[in-house]
């Protein structure tokens, strides 16, 4: 069985996976299954390379949607220079670990009143996604005596070619049409907000650094058109982040060094023009997500009309990603091993299902694996992004899986 790029990463010895300096079944004799393992080396490890990669200058925050465990983000607060948020339970996770709320910023669509009073009196950023948010924000500002500061988020008119998701390019609940902008900036120069600078997140999910690199320049691009419209300095941009990591056969882990060269040249320039610019990239799966390994124990074995079904505890209500059912059109599987057995070759073909009873819960299908038996362990890579909290836990009453930072 040829190994997924992702275990360039983690440690086997002795034909076991090993996290957090121990073997996987370690952690299963302490917590049970499923269980959700994070690895805190490699954590630390990715933010170090990428600042090593990307220009200095550049600050890394980390988007809190892709794995909120509050004692993931604590460790998060200590290696990246700020965070975003999309819900006042977030807001009050990130809050939690210290950081300035200067460092703070609060985006995403639909914010309710009580999200808006919690970060003006917070003091956070507030990333504004329509006029009609904006129209709100400044009666609630009004009625708390505060000046906000906010930035606003731009819906670009392209789209990031290659993404797993577009966030712009047409019609989009997210952000505000990027024609529209100059009037609004002229509108707001009459307003009493503190005008910080802009958000601009194109799509997620990439692992082409020419797609990448193809639409940071056009970020910048519109950003050097606004700036005659912009009322005061520019001194935030945020320009999202994109970076993927590989899931599925045939995919390669993302080359960082014509990203960063590329941007190096856009930061140039941008602080020609905006000199006291904090240049942001926000990011959240690329962090996280190689470094979570959800386990889950084989609880059946059965064959039916021919095909080996390996039925275990977890499944589609605690990884749904794995699944195929969170924006995977077609579905892939995810790289999914025998922790045990890493030096053991495959055996047999099967299709790993969970326990509840729909045919949409399955963890992997007709996948290549050493010979498993009832009792045996099974792991799903790349599960540290979108995994426990993006899934459905409540459904069929199980019980949630155990997280567990190493």
């Amino acid at each position: 069985m040829s190994r997924h790029p992702a275990l360039r990463h983690h440690r086997i010895i002795d034909g076991e996976l090993h996290l957090g300096g121990h073997p996987v079944r370690h952690w299963v004799a302490q917590h049970g299954t499923p269980l959700y393992l994070y690895d805190g080396r490699l954590i630390t490890e990715r933010v170090a390379a990428l600042r090593s990669a990307l220009p200095d200058g550049i600050s890394l925050h980390y988007a809190v949607k892709a794995n909120p465990m509050p004692e993931l983000v604590k460790l998060l607060a200590t290696l990246v220079d700020g965070m975003d948020v999309a819900s006042a339970d977030e807001l009050e996770r990130a809050l939690a670990t210290g950081l300035a709320d200067t460092d703070i910023s609060f985006a995403g669509p639909g914010k309710r009143d009580e999200e808006l009073v919690l970060a003006l009196q917070s003091g956070v950023l507030l990333v504004v996604e329509s006029e009609g948010e904006l129209g709100r924000l400044l009666r609630i500002a009004d009625q708390l005596g505060k000046t906000p500061p906010i930035a606003l988020r731009i819906n670009p008119a392209f789209r990031l070619r290659a993404s797993g998701m577009h966030m712009g390019g047409g019609p989009s609940p997210f952000g505000i049409d990027e024609e529209r902008i100059p009037t609004l900036l002229r509108e707001i120069a009459t307003l009493p907000v503190d005008l910080m600078g802009f958000h601009v997140f194109a799509g997620s999910q990439n692992l082409s650094a020419e797609y990448l690199i193809a639409a940071q320049t056009a970020i910048f691009e519109r950003i050097q058109r606004l700036l005659p419209d912009f009322p005061g300095e520019l001194r935030w941009l945020n320009i999202g982040g994109g970076l993927g990591i590989p899931y599925f056969p045939g995919e390669r882990p993302l080359e960082l060094a014509p990203l960063a060269e590329a941007l190096a040249t856009h930061q140039e320039m941008l602080r020609r023009l905006a000199p006291n610019c904090e240049l942001v990239m926000e990011l959240g799966r690329y962090l996280v997500g190689e470094a979570g390994v959800y386990v889950a124990r084989i609880v059946d074995r059965k064959q039916s009309r021919g095909k080996v079904y390996l039925v275990t505890d977890g499944g589609m209500h605690q990884h749904l990603a794995a699944s195929g059912n969170l924006g995977q059109v077609l579905r892939r599987n995810y790289p999914v091993i025998a922790p045990e057995y890493m030096d053991r070759p495959a055996e047999e073909k099967v299709t790993i299902v969970g326990p509840l009873c729909t045919p949409l819960d399955v963890l992997a299908t007709d996948i290549e694996m050493p010979r498993l038996q009832v009792g045996d362990l099974v792991a799903v890579l790349q599960s540290g992004a979108y995994g426990y909290s993006a899934s459905p836990l409540g459904f069929l009453g199980h019980p949630p899986p155990v997280e567990r930072l190493l």
